[in-house]
């Protein structure tokens, strides 16, 4: 049976109701918070409490940064290492009205990123 999500989790959710239902998920100690089946979001912590990370692109990313949000940043076996998640902004935490716009920008980042994974061939049998 799967745990269901924690409160934080639930409230991380109705922020980003704004881009679509969203589902939060176990994932890795943390939680995968995602609509329409593309994760928009993870929820995890890295030492300073629960945080919630955002998905960016290399066109969203600047607008993060300038916003001064960090970028997810781990240690795995000794070397640090990263992922196209950056945290939501702290004013944006207070209402999903103020979330909103983020949302989009996380919900375009996980279309984006769908998009560019080239599909398969087809393996034909002979």
């Amino acid at each position: 049976m799967a745990t269901p999500p924690n409160d934080f989790a639930n409230y991380c959710c109705e922020l980003l109701s704004t881009a679509g239902p969203c589902v939060a998920r176990r994932m890795f100690g943390g939680y995968g918070i995602s609509t329409d089946g593309l994760t928009i979001a993870i929820m995890a912590d890295l030492g300073q409490g629960e945080t919630l990370w955002l998905k960016v692109s290399p066109a969203t990313r600047p607008l993060f940064e300038a916003a001064g949000c960090k970028r997810f940043t781990y240690l795995a076996k000794g070397v640090s290492r990263s992922m196209d998640y950056y945290s939501a902004p702290e004013a944006a935490m207070e209402s999903a009205h103020e979330m909103a716009a983020w949302a989009r920008l996380a919900l375009e980042a996980a279309l984006a990123a769908k998009l560019s994974v080239p599909k398969r061939a087809k393996k034909t049998r002979t």
